[in-house]
């Protein structure tokens, strides 16, 4: 019966007892409620019990590899057996993945096309360490997949962190088998000290024992090297022959010598350092001279880029690159490119031929020590005079319009001997000490009218080992300045030693380490205009290679153009000023265009054009109420334009100015046309 017929309150006064009774006996409600309890915890077991009994098991993984493939596939993740099977083997390539992943599906060929030309030499297992049962995925804990350890006998893992490409991995095994390179002879230590790369070299005599006291120190720093720079930029490579390691002034057995193009070669300090495989690293690594590196981005998440970038303006050169060919001549013309770049002090060091080693004579310096007053050279030498300075002495009168000029330069064929691939570099320590020297005798050197060059040698006032040549001679005022505009070579048919050393005949004198284009006629021809420009501006650029076969996503992002069959590009990034240049594509990319785009960009007023983005998607209409704006009609439109004009900035990601949209047509309509230009 319903509540309207009356049935319902009289039904209320039936319930009132029942309620009055349980409040009188308590009991009765705690026994409803572990009835309640009880039938609550019953059902929830039958609906647990019903939702595993729907949950299907996991599927049994199956092999991922082919069972046809020369790489063993551990498809359930048996992560001991793999280690029994590395007892056996010298070297051993394990490539852990998952099933599921996309990178290891991609990389799955990569590493089979490897293990086809390598299963002779290296093993290569495959464990799945996504299957929950193997003890892979209990053992090891991956926030990634596909991962590659190297191991080289008991020596790892050595992870591969490059590009999961077949030659970079092949590259990167070869380097885990042969550590070292052999070096028997001067021609195969040309070709060493040759390469870009920097390069430590270790002497060890094999007469004695099969195995040096030493080297299986130095052998285990290279894989150490390895092991920390994926990248492989440190070369390393033993001499087995005595006279040979005498050319960089190896003559113990056991000495290691970090070469360096620019900047001074190292010999390793074993007197201050423990002759450890972790120091030989640690010291190969923080002493190596980078002048240019190679970018190879993860393809994941990364600040690569950007933490390159913030350390200044970077030029980013594409290329296409086999890491498995022996030649490659576009990379070597960047590179010469570089080593003159970085060329402060203008000296044979930095040519990567090393013409020094090409002589077939005796040694050009010996190991004595002559006195201070040793007959000079027929011809002064850059690379024999490598840190020079004019200085220009006052006038030994107020009236007198004549200066005594003198070119000082640190004689380093005298006292101790460098070795002929040890070429000294300039120091500005050493200028300073020559310059102090120089001043405490510079009344030994004034002139008061001389058509000759006079020239001295003198020892260093703070060190008994050093000396120092200066070479005056008398000018007019008129002439200095007539110097710096002109150009002109400084010369004289004669040049003749004063009372402080012996007389000999000479060509031209020392120029300023600055200006020795003034004063040296054959320098033009023999260098180039961008030697040392990295230390003669503000504007120094960093220079970076990237492989156009794998990152060419970056270059079309940075400009190049997406229709263009030779995938070769360059780029200058600002990241400080916010702007970029492009090199012209439709110049070839050799070695003279690179050198003139770094020029024109290290001048103060640049006359390269800022490359903007521009969108050719846009279709401009006259007839449109707002003007679209784009990069090439920007400054025609907003900046050249006579009206007022009225600029949106807009993004298509933008909610807020999608619905602004309608508001902006109303005021454009509004404003009149004639005063102003609504655009956006």
């Amino acid at each position: 019966m319903s509540l309207c017929d009356g049935s319902g309150p009289a039904a209320v006064p039936r319930l009132r007892p029942r309620a009055a009774q349980m409040a009188r006996r308590p009991e009765l409600l705690c026994g409803a409620a572990i009835v309640l309890g009880c039938a609550f915890l019953v059902a929830l077991k039958v609906t647990c019990s019903r939702a595993k009994d729907v949950t299907m098991p996991a599927k049994l993984p199956v092999n991922f590899f082919s069972t046809r493939s020369p790489v063993i596939d551990l498809f359930r993740g048996q992560l001991d057996y793999a280690d029994y099977l590395r007892q056996d083997s010298e070297i051993v390539l394990y490539f852990f993945y998952a099933p599921w992943c996309g990178q290891s599906i991609a990389a799955r060929e990569e590493v089979e096309h490897v293990a086809s030309r390598l299963s002779d030499q290296v093993l290569f297992v495959a464990v799945n360490c996504w299957w929950n049962q193997g003890k892979c995925r209990k053992q090891k804990h991956f926030f990634y997949f596909p991962v590659i350890h190297l191991y080289h006998r008991s020596f790892g893992p050595i992870e591969y962190k490059g590009p999961m490409s077949a030659v970079y991995i092949e590259k990167f095994v070869r380097r885990v088998m042969t550590p070292l390179l052999y070096i028997s002879s001067r021609s195969k230590l040309l070709d060493f000290l040759s390469n870009y790369e920097p390069g430590v070299l270790g002497y060890f005599e094999f007469n004695a024992s099969p195995q040096p006291p030493g080297y299986l120190t130095f052998f285990t720093s290279a894989l150490h090297s390895l092991k920390k720079d994926y990248l492989g930029t440190i070369r390393f490579g033993v001499i087995t022959d005595k006279h040979v390691a005498g050319e960089i002034s190896l003559v113990h057995s056991g000495s290691i010598y970090l070469h360096r193009h620019v900047n001074t070669s190292l010999i390793y300090p074993d007197d201050i350092m423990n002759y450890t495989a972790e120091n030989i690293c640690k010291w190969a690594l923080e002493n190596r001279e980078m002048l240019i590196r190679w970018l190879r981005p993860h393809g994941g998440k990364s600040l690569l880029f950007n933490n390159e970038l913030k350390k200044g303006p970077a030029l980013l050169i594409f290329i296409p690159y086999n890491p498995l060919e022996e030649i490659h001549p576009l990379l070597d013309e960047i590179t010469k490119v570089a080593l003159e770049y970085h060329n402060c002090n203008k000296s044979q060091a930095a040519e990567p031929d090393l013409q020094l080693f090409r002589d077939t004579g005796s040694p050009a310096f010996d190991s004595s020590v002559p006195d201070a007053h040793r007959k000079l050279p027929e011809t002064f030498s850059i690379t024999k005079y490598p840190c020079c300075n004019t200085v220009v002495l006052p006038q030994w009168h107020s009236i007198s319009r004549t200066h005594n000029v003198c070119e000082l330069c640190i004689n380093q064929t005298l006292g101790v001997k460098p070795n002929k691939v040890h070429v000294p570099h300039c120091n500005f320590l050493e200028i300073e000490a020559a310059l102090d020297s120089f001043y405490l005798q510079e009344h030994t050197f004034f002139q008061v009218i001389s058509s000759t060059i006079e020239c001295s040698n003198f020892l260093s006032f703070y060190s008994p080992f050093s000396y120092y040549t200066a070479c005056c001679r008398t000018v007019n005022r008129h002439f200095l300045s007539f110097i710096s505009s002109e150009k002109i070579i400084f010369q004289t048919p004669k040049v003749v030693f004063s009372s402080h050393g012996k007389k000999d005949n000479t060509q031209y004198s020392i120029p300023h380490i600055e200006d020795r284009n003034c004063f040296i006629p054959d320098l033009h021809s023999s260098g180039t205009n961008i030697t040392g420009l990295s230390c003669r501006t503000n504007k120094t650029l960093n220079l970076y290679l990237l492989d156009s076969n794998l990152f060419w996503i970056y270059a079309e992002r940075l400009g190049a153009t997406r229709s263009t069959h030779l995938k070769e590009f360059a780029t200058i990034v600002d990241l400080k000023e916010e702007v970029h240049y492009v090199l012209d594509q439709n110049q070839s990319l050799l070695g003279s265009t690179l050198e003139n785009f770094i020029k024109n960009f290290s001048i103060h007023y640049s006359p390269l054009k800022r490359h903007l983005v521009d969108d050719p998607s846009v279709h401009l209409d006259k007839q449109r109420v707002i003007t679209e704006v784009t990069t090439n009609t920007f400054y025609d439109t907003v900046v050249l334009s006579e009206k007022n004009v009225l600029l949106l900035y807009y993004a298509q990601w933008c909610g807020f100015c999608a619905s602004l949209n309608h508001i902006f047509i109303q005021l454009a309509r509004l404003l009149p046309p004639d005063n102003f230009t609504v655009a956006r």
